[in-house]
């Protein structure tokens, strides 16, 4: 009988011509945190774009080895940064991990299906994320964090300790206000705001201070009520159809809102709001639509950064003097390419003294659930970041994603450091309310 290869299925398998941009020069290698990690090619992007055209080119089987290949990338995108051929790699990925997951033959390994149903069933459904981030407001709130951390956690197995390790102290209460959020009394530009799925349940501050500084530039700020997750975390594990779902219904929401630009305050999310435009680019009805979307999405860091210069908003700040680094959110750096605009912000305010780590664009290892689902090379690669953050000297780390801060606060705590991981966003609200 003749070897009949399990191949990518579905309309989003990997196209030739991404594929072929690759030269295999290996600029990539020394970009990527799993090949710095391992040393082996087939965990470079270069290796991986090597297994997955040869599945499409009927080589190689889709079998458990190849995709514990591909599961092991963090999706970073920095290896698109250091290629010279401008390799759309993430692009791939996703497209690679749909056609995956759209072949029944694949057998997809359980922990791929797991995280699917929890992606479509928990994240995307606000009340059940909700209930299910509970258990941890009581579990912080009662003190059972530190009895953990402080007595149980050396007793307990390493995994245990470095996913509880993961847990934010979550003692504020969550961020569910819709509509017009701010409306000050000289409106200079009206925006609407990507409330987003964990940001408002773990980090409502930050929610809190994009307002507040939106309000200080003279925005009026609208969080349509009938928004729904981005999609993000669905497209990176090969769920297609779901992220193009909530795409669509997004796109409908935001239509109703005359607004000069559509800000979102979590590089992650930032990053497959830009690309809904792609995303639906084979749906006629929606493909121009999506478009005109993407094209009014900003971070909220870009659009603060341009109005700073010509704003009052400079002025009233207070002086803050500490020390502060900042780490690049992946997918703020590589996937939209913003790295001066968080700069810009931070060096606006007096006394500040900002630090840059040797490598502040490298992953931190939290790549959305990545840290769940490869805790041991998502904590080797936190550990790495961790040394690079020492050097610094720094009390305060700042970054622009709620996956990275959840991360770096557990570094914090691993390594026993005395600094507070706060957004960017979050820092420029403190100097801001303490005038």
């Amino acid at each position: 009988m003749s070897f009949v290869p399990i191949k990518f299925a579905g309309s989003d398998i990997p196209t030739v011509e991404d594929l072929r941009n690759c030269i295999h020069c290996g600029f990539c290698l020394p970009s990527c945190p799993t090949y710095i990690a391992t040393g082996h090619e087939l965990e470079s992007p270069r290796g991986r774009l090597h297994l997955i055209d040869s599945v499409r080119s009927g080589r190689v089987d889709i079998n458990d080895r190849l995709l514990g290949h591909l599961d092991l990338c963090l999706q970073c995108r920095a290896c698109e940064t250091a290629c010279p051929s401008g390799v759309p790699y993430g692009r791939i990925m996703e497209d690679a991990r749909a056609s995956i997951m759209a072949n029944p033959k694949s057998l997809q390994p359980r922990q791929w299906r797991l995280r699917t149903f929890l992606l479509r069933y928990v994240i995307t459904q606000p009340i059940i994320l909700r209930f299910a981030i509970f258990p941890l407001r009581i579990y912080s709130k009662i003190k059972l964090q530190n009895l953990f951390r402080n007595h149980i956690s050396k007793w307990v197995p390493k995994r245990i300790a470095d996913l509880e390790a993961l847990i934010p102290e979550i003692s504020s209460k969550s961020f569910r206000r819709r509509g017009i959020l701010a409306s000050p009394e000289k409106i200079s530009a009206r925006v609407a705001l990507i409330m987003g799925c964990v940001q408002g349940e773990m980090f409502p501050q930050t929610h809190e201070a994009t307002i507040g500084v939106l309000e200080e530039l003279g925005c009026e700020v609208i969080a349509p009520p009938s928004q729904v997750c981005c999609g993000a975390l669905h497209l990176h594990a090969g769920d297609m159809q779901k992220s193009r779902e909530l795409a669509k219904k997004n796109i409908e929401v935001f239509e109703e809102y005359q607004v000069d630009a559509i800000l979102v305050n979590a590089a992650g999310c930032g990053s497959t709001l830009k690309e809904y435009g792609h995303l639906l680019r084979e749906d006629n009805k929606w493909a121009k639509r999506a478009t005109v979307f993407s094209n009014q999405v900003q971070d909220i860091l870009e659009f603060v950064a341009s109005l700073m210069q010509n704003s009052n908003l400079q002025k009233n700040l207070s002086t803050l003097s500490i020390n502060v680094t900042l780490q690049d959110s992946c997918h703020l750096a590589h996937a939209q390419g913003i790295r001066e605009a968080p700069r810009e912000i931070l060096n606006q305010i007096p006394g500040l003294n900002l630090h840059e780590m040797r490598n502040p664009d490298r992953c931190c290892g939290s790549a959305g659930i990545y840290s769940l689902v490869q805790s041991e090379m998502s904590n080797e690669i936190l550990a790495t970041k961790m040394e690079d953050i020492l050097t610094t000297d720094s009390s305060i780390i700042c970054t622009a994603n709620p996956g990275c801060t959840l991360q770096l606060q557990s570094g914090v705590r691993q390594s026993e450091l005395d600094a507070e991981v706060l957004h960017v966003i979050d820092l420029l609200y403190r100097s801001l309310s303490q005038k």
